[in-house]
């Protein structure tokens, strides 16, 4: 990314067409705390990048302010947009965060000007919180998800105050949120879409593929997974992934910082690893095998366990680890039998599943 805004950094959208890295960018753009700089659908107004930049480094300098994002090169990126002619420009509007643990919704999203008679909706990942994971994991059970019917409903409102033609896109759980909302939009909306970025997303349940929504925007989808993706390989996504290099390997792939770029692409790879491969083929497996009720309450079981162990965010499980360990064991005592037999047989039926595609990871020879 810091490469590509040296490179093209002094070229705005009207010389050089907007094109996938340029996706790939705003996309990690929409993890950074921007609560109190860039503004809310309800106040009507605008920020540019360059000026969010400066609110955002007088914000740093006060201790009380907490930066949520995943990534330690976040404020880098920032930076290095603000001081750049392509986007230190672009207009930031529209800023939603919200997270309710009751709802087991965690939703964020922003609108983007990028002066070349287009608006990019980008809809933000799972955050560190433990109810965004959770959230992600419901996937598995549900049709719909809370915050997938919160993206379909901004994208519709954002609409009419957005200029020109729209692109949609969005990170992991934001990749899946940008293809939901450009499916279930009104139909006003729909036609001004244009383009649809799904970066290492996962799917969804074959009722959604089936539907007239996602058929009226199957073509306009771009989707890509690093060569090692997990996350983008989970449940159906009805059209095929571009497969890319990172420059990380395993899970690390799923960063998009660590996604390789050339002058105006993503770099491509010939075809995902076997390990890939076989993350994929034993997840599909392994949901196979177990039923929408044993999903769900194989899931709730084990937030119930994060939750009485009092970890909140992801953070929390890599921060004194001993002690964290300690809390979980004891919260799984506490729970009641049938709940320890759902995740006894669940996770016997991972394994189960891994050892039928073990092969897959074996190189076949002549």
């Amino acid at each position: 990314m810091f490469d590509y805004i040296s490179w093209r950094g002094d070229l705005d959208f009207k010389i050089s067409p907007f094109n996938p890295v340029d996706n790939i960018i705003l996309s990690q753009l929409s993890y950074l705390t921007l609560e109190e700089i860039v503004p809310s659908p309800e106040e009507g107004s605008s920020i540019s990048i360059d000026l969010a930049v400066r609110v955002y480094n007088e914000k740093l300098k006060n201790p009380d302010f907490i930066i949520t994002s995943m990534f330690k090169e976040d404020p880098g990126l920032i930076r290095a947009l603000g001081s750049s002619k392509r986007f230190g420009s672009c207009q930031l509007f529209g800023y939603v965060n919200h997270v309710d643990v009751a709802r087991e919704i965690q939703f964020s999203a922003l609108c983007i000007h990028t002066g070349d008679d287009y608006s990019f909706v980008v809809f933000r990942g799972t955050d560190l919180s433990i109810v965004g994971w959770k959230e992600d994991f419901n996937m598995t059970f549900k049709e719909v998800i809370p915050a997938q019917a919160e993206a379909a409903k901004y994208l519709d409102k954002m609409a009419p105050t957005l200029n020109g033609s729209l692109r949609v896109g969005g990170h992991s759980k934001g990749g899946n949120l940008a293809v939901y909302a450009a499916a279930q939009c009104g139909k006003k909306t729909q036609k001004r879409i244009t383009e649809v970025y799904s970066n290492d997303a996962p799917g969804f349940h074959e009722s959604f593929i089936a539907s007239e929504g996602f058929k009226s925007i199957k073509n306009k989808i771009y989707s890509y997974v690093p060569q090692s993706s997990v996350i983008g390989m989970l449940l159906e996504h009805g059209s095929n992934s571009t497969v890319i290099k990172s420059s990380e390997s395993g899970l690390m792939q799923h960063s998009l910082y660590s996604w390789e770029v050339s002058r105006n692409n993503l770099i491509r790879a010939e075809k995902s690893t076997a390990s890939s491969r076989f993350v994929n083929e034993t997840i599909r497996e392994w949901l196979k095998n177990i039923d929408s009720d044993q999903r769900g309450q194989f899931i709730d079981a084990l937030y119930y366990i994060l939750n009485a162990a009092d970890i909140k965010s992801i953070s929390d499980l890599d921060n004194s680890w001993f002690s964290t360990a300690g809390r979980v064991l004891k919260s799984l005592n506490g729970i009641d039998e049938p709940a320890k037999k759902i995740i006894k047989r669940t996770i016997l039926e991972l394994f189960t599943a891994a050892q039928k595609n073990f092969d897959t990871l074996i190189k076949k020879t002549e």
